[in-house]
């Protein structure tokens, strides 16, 4: 326990810094002295027009997004743009190449061929049950766009770099490790992160969409399943959801102000991450679920000898103060999710209790 706070190792929502709780409780009757909270502002004032403009600000400085990029703030979470990429980008005759590493890329296909869309998948890791990312995969140079899902919360497994797609769009689900490292964004048609994970709270999907993209999409779509909509209006052309992007703005503060930026956040997730699997690959009694070169980085996954042991450690764990480590319930045993937000106190005294539970149980 931190004080009266657990240790929250939840998969999302998930934990949010504790300086960022601190700042919306100071604020949150009287916002910037507006005498009011910051649920009650106009979505029309200057007071959110400066939020939104500086969570847009922030992302692009965190990124280093030119200005060929726009930043969009959605709701209806990472499963509304499962549906929205296919509606905006994919016409009849047209074909997108999508690679499956599990659950969400998994869902991510079954919405676009709902659609009546043509999905070709251009590797899987299903023949292993999601436990690695391919490493070969050959896109077809006649697709649309190609579709990864970065990091899969429910297998713990991450791409460690992205695939080179000869000039294809790339479009990808960054839900569970946005922000959480640098990389080249430039390769980018498109990326959409549900900000419950590692951003902010449950409500809004942060979309970063390039502007060559913008022109592809069709006039006859309804108006809230077109990018070009938010893009016009930045994200305002109804009510967005205002809490949500505050909280944003001030995550990404505290990741370039506190922090120092993602080369250090990455330092740090890399730091931690090693943490607990050197816990359970110096142990007989903790097996991985990831295969070595694909573990997870923001998603740490692991099995006991049995599942009345699971239950036990599940149990135990929560007594002493550790939330959210039981496993996602379509594949059971254990999972500590561990993103920017996790401080590395936190990680240190969960590798603790995984050595006393062994020593006890093992």
């Amino acid at each position: 326990m931190n004080g009266n706070r657990v240790y929250n190792f939840n998969a999302g929502p998930a934990a949010l810094p504790l300086e960022v709780l601190e700042e919306i409780k100071d604020s949150f009757l009287n916002y910037a002295g507006s005498g009011m909270s910051i649920i009650e502002i106009s979505h029309r004032s200057k007071w959110f027009d400066d939020i939104i403009n500086d969570a847009v600000a922030r992302t692009k400085q965190l990124l280093k997004l030119d200005d060929k990029f726009k930043v969009l703030f959605i709701q209806g979470g990472a499963s509304m743009q499962f549906c929205m990429i296919p509606m905006n980008f994919l016409r009849d005759g047209e074909t997108a190449d999508y690679v499956n590493t599990g659950t969400w890329s998994t869902k991510a296909i079954k919405e676009a061929q709902i659609l009546g869309k043509t999905i070709n998948v251009a590797a899987s890791s299903e023949d292993r049950n999601f436990s690695y990312i391919p490493k070969e995969i050959r896109f077809n140079p006649d697709a649309v766009f190609a579709h990864i899902t970065s990091n899969n919360t429910i297998k713990g497994t991450q791409f460690a770099s992205f695939p080179e797609t000869n000039g294809l769009p790339l479009i990808g689900d960054m839900s569970s490790d946005i922000m959480s490292r640098p990389f080249d964004v430039d390769k980018f048609g498109l990326i959409y992160a549900g900000a419950q994970k590692n951003i902010g709270p449950a409500g809004v999907c942060m979309v970063i969409i390039r502007e060559d993209m913008l022109k592809k999409i069709p006039d006859e779509l309804p108006s809230m399943l077109k990018y070009t909509t938010y893009a016009d209006k930045n994200s305002m052309y109804n009510t967005p959801p205002c809490f949500a992007v505050y909280t944003i703005q001030l995550v990404l503060k505290w990741l370039q102000e506190t922090i120092g930026g993602l080369d250090k956040m990455d330092a740090i997730n890399r730091k931690q991450a090693k943490t607990l699997y050197d816990a359970f690959d110096s142990s007989d009694f903790y097996q991985g679920t990831a295969e070595p070169d694909s573990r997870s980085l923001m998603n740490v996954t692991f099995r006991l000898p049995d599942e009345d042991l699971e239950r036990r450690f599940i149990e135990e764990a929560a007594e002493n103060g550790f939330g959210g480590l039981k496993g996602h319930r379509s594949v059971g045993g254990c999972r500590a999710s561990i993103y920017n937000a996790t401080t590395m106190a936190a990680v240190e005294a969960l590798a603790d209790f995984m050595k006393s539970f062994e020593q006890k149980n093992g």
